[in-house]
């Protein structure tokens, strides 16, 4: 009782009085409702910043529902009985470097097995102190841009191009300017664009088209990036998928004036909820990187790194690749021939050397969002392209990723397009057929 009695004391909700016992605070008698409505002020609002980031687009993916969605790789074939050991072991070494932050850029064991995973199969040129591990490649892009880039600073961006960098670059304060890529191409001398500060690309496959730059483009955006003293982020978002010819080398490789930084993510080679990306940085932008994490706290738990360096020294994250590898392959090419002959009416589906998502754009004059809205009412979940244009008049159809479907899945999903489609062609002959029968008044 004496216990409950010095609680409520303490907490302020009655008073000790000499004399008097103890009693009610007076803060219970205050009104419950406040001030009256006539009086009350509103809320303070988001920054126009924050209004901005807030209404950006966001398409995660749906649970429960046939994934389309692009970027979301198959984790049934995941070693979670290895990944499970690995995880153990270290927690139960209980050792000082995964219990203590000493190093805010990365567990060194990882950063280690990251300089060297990158330079065997990406082609990347570095040491294991240029390695910087984020919380995603999303976590890597947002911290660039708030490192690299001043309020008002111009930043290329691939048009179409990636939405996520497009929200890290303007929450960054950037003046973002299209740097157009289509079949033939970037546009790299295109008289429209202002000096850059920034230049995000990628490369190895572009974001959605699924381009590839050639050695003369590397070589000139090198060079142009030179010229104007600004920044290449070289986004290898899926790099490691490469399923004709050689594998593309990374940019960075190339790169003789430390100014490209890569940024690679595990979200798309193990399993996406694991956050764990990276980014190798020129040597002279380690010491900031790291008070800047210090800051923002964008560092992932030292338990997983310390698990995922030994998933990769030990061999098993590259076994797992060459695995899925082989099975996006084939599921690569089973789902293109579905499309062809179940959907050619409506999209032509094109194949890709690389990436883990199939480009559809439409024969017919649909609304890509509104066919993604519906499809996702029946239990698909796909990606509208026309989301990925951000300047120009965007092209229509679909992003398919294929990653996490088997043979009977991607059946169902395609069935489902067709019947949509489907759909969508008989409201469109309503439509017409409606207009025709309107008679004009005279």
């Amino acid at each position: 009782m004496i216990a409950a009695y010095e609680q409520l004391i303490v907490e302020g909700y009655v008073e000790s009085r000499i004399g008097s016992g103890t009693v009610v605070s007076s803060i219970m008698d205050r009104p419950k409702s406040g001030l009256p409505a006539e009086k009350r002020v509103a809320a303070p609002e988001l920054s126009r910043r924050g209004r901005m980031i807030a209404g950006q687009p966001r398409f995660g993916r749906s649970p429960r529902k046939l994934n389309f969605h692009p970027g979301y790789p198959e984790t049934e074939s995941f070693p979670f009985s290895i990944w499970s050991r690995l995880l153990a072991r270290r927690a139960h070494s209980r050792s000082e470097d995964i219990l203590t932050y000493f190093s805010f850029c990365g567990h060194p064991d990882l950063r280690e097995a990251i300089a060297h995973y990158a330079a065997v199969a990406r082609g990347v040129v570095c040491t294991p102190q240029q390695v910087v591990v984020v919380t995603g490649a999303q976590a890597g892009l947002d911290l660039l841009a708030r490192t690299l880039l001043d309020s008002g600073d111009t930043a290329w961006l691939e048009e179409p191009g990636y939405i996520g960098a497009r929200t890290a670059l303007l929450a960054g304060g950037a003046t973002v300017a299209p740097l157009r890529v289509s079949e033939t191409g970037w546009r790299l001398s295109d008289p429209q664009l202002p000096p850059p500060r920034l230049i995000y690309i990628t490369p190895s496959c572009q974001w959605p088209t699924g381009e590839i730059m050639r050695l003369d483009e590397r070589l000139e955006l090198l060079e142009l990036a030179s010229r104007h003293n600004a920044w290449i982020v070289e986004d290898d978002y899926d790099g490691e998928y490469r399923f004709r010819g050689k594998p593309i080398s990374a940019l960075q490789g190339l790169d003789t004036s430390e100014r490209v930084v890569y940024v690679g993510t595990f979200g798309k080679t193990l399993f996406s909820s694991l956050r764990i990306g990276y980014l190798i940085v020129p040597m002279g932008l380690v010491e900031p990187i790291d008070r800047a994490l210090a800051i923002t706290g964008q560092f992932a738990p030292l338990i997983l790194q310390a698990a995922l360096a030994d998933f990769i020294r030990e061999g098993h994250f590259a076994a797992h690749l060459k695995r899925m590898r082989s099975l996006y392959a084939k599921r690569q090419a089973y789902l293109l021939g579905l499309c062809a002959s179940q959907l050619g009416e409506w999209m032509e589906v094109s194949a890709s050397d690389s990436g883990i998502q199939l480009l559809g754009r439409f024969r017919k004059p649909f609304d890509d969002r509104q066919v993604a809205q519906e499809a996702a009412l029946h239990g698909i979940d796909a990606q509208p392209l026309s989301a990925n244009f951000h300047c120009d008049e965007p092209q229509r159809g679909l992003l398919l990723g294929y990653a996490r479907l088997a043979e009977r899945e991607s059946h169902a999903a395609v069935a489902g397009l067709r019947n949509l489609f489907q759909t969508f062609d008989t409201r469109h002959a309503a439509s017409s057929a409606g207009e025709k029968e309107v008679v004009p008044q005279h």
